[in-house]
């Protein structure tokens, strides 16, 4: 069963159109990811399923409302976690959860226990009286994502939800995700990190507003075109410079400190690498093939193929390990 369903969503803001003809389902239950880079369409695709945000053109229906007229009845149904926290620094955790209760008109006989419910969940119960302002990052966002829990919405949309979390509260925010999956809640989740784009049952990659490659995990990295390779240098910008400007069949990607090779032929592709390096004096420290990660075809879908041109990858990050910021979307 499709819990969300869009129909050509587009959204243009003067001239720049931010989401264009956007089709796709999200069935009950599922974790569906939004992957792109800066001004992708991500956050606003989230605020028009929302209601929040009106189409130019185009519809959209979650859990059998529609966006725009009947746009009341569904935030009944729908948990949005934005960017923004929309914490209030002077109100306790408590407060802040009975705030939100009483914003969605909740019954007051059910409303203490989906607090209760939700402080045990989160692991906030005992800091039902500390501030917001009091709260480390990590716990903030676990207080957000309750309020935005509190009246058990059937959908819950997150927008870049670990953006500037450590490591500990990443995985700690994932596990509540995994808990919530269980209870057959639908999430949406637009995130940076392609690490954690893998937890998702199935992927969007977003650009300029259009859906560039639809599919799981899988699916999606059996689109990335011949074999690859990864090689290792002292210089990963001037190999990656060289070997595209000497072959322009294949596909040169810097990632960091490695160079990843999209080419036909891995044994011939090792050989030829190895031996320009060498005559350059570039001589590499490992190349060796490698099975495509969804950041490979994150760069091999959207930048165009174009042939020959090395570039340094600029798009979702590839892990969450290291704790920096996001800064998509």
């Amino acid at each position: 069963m499709s819990l969300i369903r869009t129909v050509g969503l587009t959204r243009a803001f003067g001239p720049v159109v931010a989401v264009d003809q956007l089709s796709l389902t999200v069935a009950e239950g599922e974790l569906f990811g939004l992957v792109g880079p800066d001004g992708a369409g991500k956050s606003t695709t989230l605020r028009l399923v929302a209601g929040i945000l009106e189409p130019t053109a185009g519809e959209a229906w979650v859990a059998g409302y529609h966006s725009v007229r009947q746009a009341d009845a569904l935030k009944a149904h729908i948990g949005y976690l934005s960017q923004r926290s929309g914490l209030y620094p002077d109100l306790t955790v408590g407060e802040h959860l009975r705030f939100y209760a009483e914003l969605h008109c909740m019954p007051r006989t059910s409303r203490a226990e989906s607090i209760r419910r939700l402080l045990t969940l989160t692991q906030l119960a005992p800091f039902e009286q500390r501030l917001a302002s009091e709260l480390s990052g990590g716990m903030k966002q676990k207080l957000a994502l309750a309020c935005a829990l509190v009246h058990a919405p059937k959908v819950l949309l997150l927008d870049e939800p670990t953006c500037g979390l450590d490591a500990v509260s990443r995985r700690e925010l994932w596990r509540l995700l995994g808990q919530l999956l269980q209870q057959r809640v639908t999430i949406v989740v637009a995130t940076a990190y392609l690490d954690e784009a893998e937890r998702c049952s199935r992927l969007a990659l977003l650009h300029q507003g259009r859906v560039r490659a639809l599919g799981t995990p899988q699916q999606l990295k059996q689109l990335m075109p011949g074999s690859l390779l990864e090689i290792r240098g002292p210089d990963p910008r001037r190999i990656a410079a060289l070997l595209g400007a000497h072959q322009p069949t294949w596909t040169v990607t810097q990632l960091g400190d490695r160079v990843h090779v999209a080419a036909p032929d891995p044994a011939e592709a090792t050989t030829q690498a190895q031996a320009l390096l060498v005559q350059a004096q570039l001589p590499p420290l490992a190349i060796r093939p490698i099975q495509p990660s969804l950041e490979d075809v994150f760069v091999s879908v959207l930048s165009g193929e174009s042939a020959g041109d090395p570039a340094e990858h600029r798009g979702p990050k590839p892990s969450s390990a290291a704790g920096a910021p996001a800064g998509l979307n």
